[in-house]
C-alpha cells in the first residue's frame, strides 16, 4: 500500500524544494500507531522547515507538518484503537520525525491525545499548535489567579495563529481584551473574535523607554518578544503575570529587572512541544468548551499540499491572518 506527501529536500545552500510524491508504506517511520491523517495546518515552524528547514530538520528528505489530525487506522499502543479521532501536536513531530503532509502518520501513541467529541478534525487543525498554545497562555494566567475582573489582558501579535484564538478565548472568558498588531486594518477582524480595544504595534514599541511604565494590563499574552515584550511588560499591574510563547521578533528583549521585583510580576513560558499528556489532554478539553468555535471558523483559510511551498515565505513575513488548514488530500 502506498500514502501521498509533501517530500522536502534541501540542497547544499540550503534551499528546500517539495514534491507531492506516492510513498509505499514501508517508508512510514518508526511507531506503535498508524494515523490516516484527514488535515494539518501551517504553523510559523513549519514555514521555517519548509524554506530552509530552519536548523530543525536533521535528515533528508523529510515530510513536514508539526500538527495533524485523523483517524487511527491501526494501533499496538492499549490506549488507541482504530476509528479513534485523534490530533498530534508538538514531539519535534515535522522536524525530527516525519510529520502531518501526507495522507498517513506513524508515531508513539503518547505523542496522541483523542480528541473531544465537540472538535472535528478539521477544526483541531484550525485549532492546531497555536490555539493549543493559546490555551496554555490562558490557563497559566488563570493558574496565577487572574480572572476577568482584574481588567485588560493585552494580546501581542493579536492577529496571528496564537493571537487570534488567544483573543476568542479570552473574550468567551469575559475578559476585557486589549489586541496589539501590526497590521491595524485587522481591526475589524478582532473585534469580532472578541477584542474591546484594538492597538497599534507602534503605539507599543515607541513607548518611553524605561522599564516601569503606567500600570494597566491585568494580564499579558506574548508572542512576539524583543521590543514589544519589553515595553508590554512595563505596563503590567502589581502581581500582574506574563504567558510568553513566541519569538517573531528574536529570541531576546531589552529587559530589566524591575518589573518582576518592583511589581511582583511573574512570567510564565508556555512550550507546547514536549508537555506532558496529562497537560495536553487538559488544554484539548478546555478547547472543547472555551473556545468559540463559530469565531474559529472565521480565523480560517483553506489549502492543499501543493499550496504550502508558496505559502511558507508569507507565514514567515507575517502576512497570514489567522490559520492555515491543510486538507492533504488536495
Amino acid at each position: 500500500m502506498s500514502y501521498r506527501a509533501l517530500v522536502l529536500s534541501q540542497s547544499p545552500d540550503r534551499k528546500v524544494t517539495g514534491s507531492i510524491d506516492a510513498l509505499p508504506d514501508d517508508r512510514l517511520p518508526p511507531g506503535n500507531v498508524t494515523v490516516t491523517v484527514e488535515y494539518s495546518t501551517l504553523n510559523y515552524k513549519d514555514g521555517l522547515v519548509l524554506t530552509s528547514g530552519g536548523g530543525l530538520v536533521k535528515t533528508w528528505p523529510h515530510v513536514g507538518g508539526i500538527d495533524f489530525a485523523g483517524t487511527v487506522e491501526a494501533s499496538d499502543d492499549p490506549a488507541f484503537k482504530r476509528g479513534d479521532k485523534v490530533v498530534l501536536n508538538g514531539w519535534r513531530v515535522g522536524e525530527l520525525h516525519w510529520g502531518g503532509y501526507a495522507t498517513k502518520a506513524r508515531v508513539k501513541g503518547d505523542w496522541l491525545v483523542k480528541l473531544p467529541a465537540s472538535i472535528s478534525t478539521k477544526r483541531a487543525m484550525a485549532i492546531g499548535t497555536a490555539g493549543y498554545t493559546s490555551m496554555l497562555c490562558v490557563m497559566a494566567l488563570e493558574k496565577h489567579g487572574i480572572a476577568p475582573a482584574a481588567g485588560e489582558i493585552l494580546v501581542t501579535g493579536a492577529a496571528g495563529g496564537v493571537g487570534s484564538i488567544a483573543v476568542a478565548i479570552l473574550a468567551r472568558l469575559g475578559y476585557s481584551v486589549t489586541a496589539a498588531t501590526g497590521r491595524p486594518q485587522e481591526g475589524g477582524y478582532l473585534t469580532a473574535l472578541g477584542a474591546r480595544t484594538i492597538m497599534d504595534r507602534k503605539d507599543i514599541v515607541e513607548a518611553p523607554d524605561r522599564p516601569l511604565l503606567s500600570e494597566r494590563f491585568a494580564g499579558l499574552i506574548d508572542t512576539v518578544s524583543g521590543v514589544m515584550f519589553a515595553k508590554a511588560l512595563a505596563q503590567v499591574k502589581y502581581n500582574g503575570a506574563a504567558a510568553v510563547c513566541g519569538l517573531a521578533a528574536g529570541p531576546s528583549f531589552p529587559g530589566s529587572i524591575l518589573p518582576f521585583i518592583l511589581r511582583n510580576i511573574a512570567v510564565y513560558g508556555i512550550d507546547s512541544v514536549m508537555l506532558p499528556k496529562a497537560s495536553r489532554e487538559a488544554a484539548w478539553r478546555r478547547l472543547g468548551t472555551d473556545l468559540p468555535l463559530d469565531r474559529l471558523d472565521s480565523t480560517v483559510s483553506d489549502a492543499g499540499l501543493s499550496d504550502l511551498m508558496t505559502l511558507a515565505p508569507k507565514i514567515l513575513k507575517g502576512e497570514i491572518r489567522g490559520r492555515v488548514v491543510v486538507d492533504v488530500n488536495k
